[in-house]
C-alpha cells in the first residue's frame, strides 16, 4: 500500500503542476492578445485598408470606397496599401550564366519604389479631394496576395477593400486572383469592387 500511496501522491502533484502550467500559459496568451488589441486600437478607431496597384480596377476600388464608405472611413483609420513585386533577375542575365550586376538590381528596385511612391501619392490626392487624410500609407515587398493578407493580420485591419481585375475563368485558374485569395485568406471582411462597365 505504501507504493500505491506514493504513486497516487506523485500523480496528484504532477496533475497540479500541469494545471498550474496550463493556467500560466492561458494567462500569457490573454496578456499577449490584450497587448496586441491595445496596440492595434491605440486610437480607439477601426482600421480600413484599401489595397492598390497601378490598374484602373484598383483606382476604381479606392474611388468607390471614398464615395460609398464615407461614414465608415470617417470613423476609422484609413490605410492605403501597395506592394512592390519581388524582382526576378533571371530574365536579365540568363544568357550570361552569371549574377546580375548590382547596379542593374539597384536600378530595378529603385524603379519599383518610384512606382509605389507615385501610386500612394495619387491615392493621397484622391483622398484629399474627398476631405480625407489617410492615417497611414504602407508599402511592402513581395507577392501581392500574401503581402496583403499578412499586413491585414499584422495591423489588425477590420475591413479590406480591393479591386477585381475581372479576369476570365481560364486566366483566373492559371494566374490566380489576388482578390479571390484575399477573400478566402484575409483575417477580416473583404470588399471586392468590380470596375463599372
Amino acid at each position: 500500500e505504501g507504493l500505491v500511496g506514493d504513486h497516487n501522491t506523485l500523480l496528484q502533484k504532477a496533475e497540479g503542476r500541469t494545471a498550474r502550467r496550463r493556467e500560466r500559459e492561458r494567462e500569457r496568451e490573454r496578456d499577449m492578445d490584450n497587448e496586441a488589441e491595445r496596440k492595434s486600437n491605440s486610437t480607439g478607431k477601426k482600421k480600413v485598408m484599401v489595397a492598390i496597384d497601378e490598374s484602373e480596377c484598383s483606382r476604381c476600388a479606392l474611388q468607390w470606397a471614398l464615395d460609398n464608405l464615407r461614414e465608415t472611413i470617417a470613423n476609422s483609420d484609413l490605410l492605403i496599401f501597395t506592394v512592390q513585386p519581388i524582382v526576378d533577375f533571371g530574365y536579365a542575365y540568363a544568357s550570361t550564366l552569371g549574377a546580375a550586376p548590382p547596379e542593374l538590381m539597384r536600378s530595378i528596385q529603385e524603379n519599383h519604389q518610384k512606382i509605389a511612391s507615385a501610386l500612394l501619392e495619387k491615392a493621397k490626392e484622391m483622398c484629399a479631394n474627398h476631405g480625407i487624410i489617410p492615417a497611414e500609407m504602407v508599402t511592402e515587398v513581395g507577392d501581392p496576395k500574401e503581402a496583403i493578407c499578412a499586413t491585414v493580420e499584422k495591423l489588425n485591419i477590420q475591413l479590406l477593400v480591393l479591386g477585381s481585375h475581372s479576369r476570365g475563368v481560364i486566366k483566373r485558374a492559371f494566374l490566380g486572383s489576388v482578390s479571390n485569395y484575399c477573400v478566402h485568406n484575409a483575417k477580416c471582411p473583404v470588399l471586392v469592387v468590380k470596375k463599372p462597365v
